[in-house]
C-alpha cells in the first residue's frame, strides 16, 4: 500500500470520536455480549451468536455477508473506502460443558466495538481506510480462521487485530499491569490414529486375533517414552476415543486422538513426525493396520513489536497499564497464528477480574467472563484496538514499521 494522507485529527480528538461512537451503541453491545455469554454454542454451531451479531450490524446500515466464505456460522462486515484494510476477528464459540470458559463472548464484544468505532471515525471525517470484521467460528476446534484463510477472507488485509481475555488477579491490578500487548504462543496439531486388527474369542482362541487395543496401548506407551526426549516447551496429549465394548472378544479396532505442541512450525513438524512414528511402530509390533489423519495445524502466534507499542500506548490513555511483550511463551495455541503467517497480526491479552488461581478453560473463568467488570474491560480493549487500527490506517511510518517487524519475524520461522 502506498502513502496515505495523515489524519486531520489529533490523537486526543480521535479518542473522543472513538469513545462517542461506542457510547452511541453501548446498550446494544452490552445486550449482545450478555446474549452470547448466556447462550454458549459449540464451534460451527454458533447460530444465535452469528445471527445476533449480523442483525446488530444490519440495523446500523452496514454491508453484512452472512454465512461468509461457505462457512455456515462465519460472517463478514465491511466499512470505509480506499486506503489500507484493517481486519478485526470476532470469536464466539464455547467449550463443551463449561460454556464461555475462554471468554470468547468478550473477544466478540471487543472486536465488534473496535470495528464499529474505527469505521465510524473514518467515515465521519472522510479519511481513507477500509475496515473488515470477520466472524471466526470454532477457534476451540478445527479453526475457523484457517477455513477463512483457505476461502480468501484475508486477501488484501494489511493488518489483523484482536484481543483475548486472561485472568486479572488483585496483585496484578495493584502492580498496574492489567494485560499484555504481545504474547507468543506455541504451534499445535491434532492427529487421529485408527488401528485395525482381527476379532476372535478372547478366551478360546486369542492366538488367532490381532489386538488393536494392544496397538493403541503400545502407541500411548511409546509416546510416554518420547516425552522424556522432547523440548521443555513441547507438549503431547493423548486420549482413547473408541474401541470394542465386549470383553470376551479380542479388539479389532481402537482409535486414539493425539495433539502435539511445539514452539514454532518447524519444531511442530519434527515433533508430529516423531509422534506418528510411535503410532506406526505400535502397529508394526502388533500386526495391526494403521490409519493416520492429521487436521490443519495451528501456527505459533508471533509478536509484532510496533503493534504492541501502539496497543500499550493507546490503552494507557484509558488509565490501563499493560506489558508490551511477555517474555514467557504461552503454552496455549490459537488459529490466529495462521493469520499472522499471512499478514501482520496483534493478539493482545486483556485482564478480567478473577479470584486467585482461576485459569481459562475452567467453570470459574466462564463465570468471570459474564461479569460487568469483564464487559467493561472488553469495551476499553475495543476502544484501544480501534485506536491501533486508526494509527495503522493513517500513519505511513507506523504501517511501514509494522510491516518491517513482520518481515523480521517471518525470517525467523
Amino acid at each position: 500500500m502506498g502513502n496515505i494522507s495523515q489524519s486531520p485529527l489529533s490523537p486526543q480528538e480521535v479518542q473522543v470520536e472513538v469513545d462517542a461512537a461506542i457510547e452511541a451503541v453501548e446498550k446494544h453491545l452490552q445486550v449482545l455480549n450478555r446474549t452470547i455469554w448466556l447462550n454458549p454454542e459449540l464451534g460451527q454451531k454458533e447460530v444465535l451468536a452469528h445471527d445476533s451479531i449480523c442483525l446488530f450490524f444490519e440495523s446500523l446500515g452496514y454491508d453484512v455477508k452472512r454465512h461468509a466464505y461457505g462457512i455456515e456460522t462465519a460472517f463478514e462486515v465491511l466499512g470505509g473506502s480506499g486506503g489500507r484494510l484493517i481486519n478485526y476477528n470476532a470469536e464466539y464459540d464455547c467449550l463443551p460443558g463449561i460454556g464461555h470458559a475462554c471468554g470468547h463472548n468478550l473477544i466478540a464484544t471487543s472486536s465488534i466495538a473496535a470495528f464499529h468505532a474505527l469505521s465510524t471515525v473514518l467515515k465521519k471525517f472522510n479519511i481513507p481506510g477500509r475496515t473488515q470484521l470477520l466472524g471466526t467460528p470454532d477457534e476451540e476446534g478445527k479453526g475457523g480462521k484457517i477455513m477463512l484463510l483457505d476461502g480468501g477472507a484475508y486477501k488484501g488485509v494489511d493488518v489483523s487485530l484482536m484481543a483475548h481475555p486472561s485472568p486479572l488477579y488483585a496483585e496484578h491490578k495493584a502492580a498496574g499491569i492489567e494485560g499484555v500487548a504481545g504474547c507468543r504462543m506455541i504451534a499445535r496439531q491434532y492427529i487421529e490414529v485408527g488401528f485395525r486388527g482381527k476379532n476372535t474369542h478372547a478366551g478360546g482362541t486369542p492366538w488367532m486375533g490381532i489386538n488393536a487395543l494392544d496397538a493403541a496401548v503400545a502407541a500411548y506407551n511409546n509416546i510416554s517414552l518420547l516425552r522424556q526426549q522432547i523440548l521443555p516447551d513441547e507438549r503431547i496429549h493423548a486420549v482413547f476415543l473408541d474401541g470394542e465394548k465386549t470383553i470376551n472378544v479380542i479388539p479389532a479396532q481402537a482409535r486414539v486422538a493425539l495433539q502435539a505442541r511445539s514452539l514454532n512450525l518447524n519444531g511442530l513438524q519434527t515433533l508430529v513426525e516423531r509422534v506418528i512414528n510411535c503410532a506406526k511402530a505400535a502397529a508394526t509390533a502388533t500386526g495391526c493396520e494403521v490409519d493416520i489423519q492429521k487436521e490443519p495445524y495451528y501456527a505459533d502466534v508471533m509478536v509484532n513489536e510496533t503493534l504492541c507499542e501502539r496497543y500499550q500506548e493507546n490503552i494507557a490513555a484509558y488509565g490501563k497499564g499493560v506489558l508490551k511483550i511477555r517474555d514467557q511463551v504461552a503454552s496455549g495455541s490459537s488459529d490466529v497464528g495462521n493469520v499472522g503467517y499471512v499478514v501482520p497480526a496483534l493478539h493482545a491479552l486483556f485482564g478480567i477480574p478473577c479470584a486467585k488461581g482461576v485459569s481459562p478453560h475452567s467453570a470459574n473463568f466462564a463465570d468471570a467472563a459474564g461479569t460487568d467488570a469483564a464487559y467493561e474491560s472488553a469495551i476499553i480493549t475495543g476502544k484501544t484496538l480501534a485506536l491501533v487500527g486508526f494509527d495503522v490506517a493513517t500513519k505511513d511510518e507506523v504501517f511501514q514499521a509494522v510491516y518491517s517487524n513482520w518481515q523480521k519475524e517471518m525470517a525467523r520461522t
